[in-house]
Parts: structure tokens; sequence; C-alpha cells
């Protein structure tokens, strides 16, 4: 396993760990506006210009909406 990497711009790699997360219902890390959050991607929705991560929290189930624009940076963990 590889060193875990951490994204702060949307790049093309970025997004496309962000989709693969998706994929394969991997945990990000996301870090937005001084918060720390850790969630399961569930989805990649895509509105205008402005593309959606949909993550659940593990502890409770809820589904969180992140506009990546927004996020400082994110992780997929492994």
């Amino acid at each position: 396993m590889g060193p875990i990497v951490e994204y702060h711009h949307l790049t093309p790699d970025a997004l496309d760990a962000i989709e693969r997360a998706v994929r394969e219902a991997r945990r990000v890390a996301l870090r937005r506006r001084g918060t720390e959050y850790v969630v399961v991607a569930v989805g990649l929705d895509t509105a205008g210009r402005d593309e959606t991560l949909r993550g659940r929290l593990p502890m409770t189930g809820e589904v969180l909406s992140f506009r990546l624009r927004d996020l400082d940076g994110f992780a997929v963990l492994p």
C-alpha cells in the first residue's frame, strides 16, 4: 500500500481519485472551512460547472453533500 495522497486543488488526478473513491465506496477525509469530515463516498453529482461529493457519515448514516470547489483539501483513505 502506498502513501496517502492529499489533494489541495481540483486537478485531473484529484477528480480521478474522487471518482475511484465513489466507485469503490472508500472513505474520504475532507477539510472544509476548518472542519474535518471522514465520510464514505456514495455519489458524485454535477450541476452546471459544480461537482458535489455525497458522503455518508459512518457513525450516523447521514448523507452530506460537499461542493468540491469549497474544499480546502481531501484525501482518499485506504
